[in-house]
């Protein structure tokens, strides 16, 4: 169950000229995972600060900026010759950190108590997939939401403004998620 990532490789298809461009021009990977942080920080000030619907196109720009980001800089620095032990880990970081400050917009629209619980619920599937390579398991990304779907939900809250059910979906959602992942993890270390 790949959900919306299983549209990966043709979104990688489509950024190959962007990669190629960057490439040529010596732009770090790392540069990329911050500008994908700065993308969910701004959507995540866009959402606080501008009313839904006009909320919804800016904050479906920023945030699919910041996923093609997320998958640029891996991607560039495999293309380059750059990766490092270090660039995986910043990767990972920059991952969490823009998930969390996506949500950190929410702070504006709902109780404290549930954008906590949707913040921890939306780094579980990321930390089981995590816990599962590191014990020899293959990475595993995707699911019913997943980072993409996430981010297709803070649009939705963005236009509509129903941040209190957008935050229980992703809070019940991202657990499914790393429910999921845990059993297709545990399934192959047997």
């Amino acid at each position: 169950m790949n959900g919306l990532y299983a549209l990966k490789p043709w979104y990688a298809d489509r950024l190959a000229g962007v990669r190629t461009a960057l490439a040529r021009r010596e732009v770090s990977p790392d540069t990329l995972t911050a500008a994908g942080v700065l993308c969910a920080a701004a959507a995540a000030a866009v959402l606080a600060y501008v009313p839904a619907p006009p909320a919804a196109l800016p904050v479906a720009a920023l945030l699919a900026a910041r996923l093609g980001f997320a998958k640029l800089d891996g991607a560039l620095a495999r293309d380059t010759g750059r990766t490092t032990r270090r660039g995986a880990v910043l990767n990972e970081l920059g991952d969490r950190a823009a998930d969390l400050a996506v949500l950190a917009g929410f702070l504006a629209l709902a109780p404290l108590w549930l954008v906590a619980v949707a913040a921890l619920a939306a780094t579980l599937p990321s930390w089981v997939s995590l816990a599962g390579a590191a014990a020899g398991a293959p990475r595993l990304n995707g699911g019913p939401v997943g980072k993409t779907e996430r981010c297709l939900l803070v649009v939705v809250a963005a236009a509509t403004g129903w941040a209190v059910p957008v935050l229980a979906v992703i809070a019940a959602g991202s657990a499914l998620t790393a429910l999921v992942r845990l059993a297709r993890i545990w399934r192959e270390l047997a």
